[in-house]
């Protein structure tokens, strides 16, 4: 995924994006939730920020599972948090919807 090639990604801060698709399996979609160590040395913050991402994910995932129930791959999606700070949990959301959206325009 992370090597070249098939995968395309793109950043809106504090998050970065790495998709790429596959074959469609019993899930089309799946998703890898990276924080650096090298960002948050303790696993506490590292956890808390990983939960923050797979809530703004899990309430905005619609779009993208619709649009993948028609098509005929399924998707490989990795987010990684780019930032050395916390960043309040609506933004984070704010900003998940906004990859959402731009992993839905240029998979079509």
């Amino acid at each position: 995924m992370f090597a070249g090639g098939a995968s395309r990604s793109f950043s809106v801060y504090p998050l970065r994006v790495v998709f790429m698709e596959t074959e469609k399996k019993e899930s089309p979609l799946s998703i890898l939730i990276s924080v650096p160590k090298k960002r948050f040395k303790h696993a506490v913050k590292r956890n808390y920020v990983k939960r923050q991402i797979r809530e703004g994910y899990r309430k905005n995932k619609e779009a993208l599972h619709d649009m993948l129930q028609v098509k005929e791959y399924g998707l490989a999606v990795a987010f990684i948090y780019l930032s050395d700070e916390f960043i309040p949990t609506q933004d984070v959301e704010a900003k998940i919807k906004i990859l959402l959206a731009r992993i839905i325009e240029k998979s079509v």
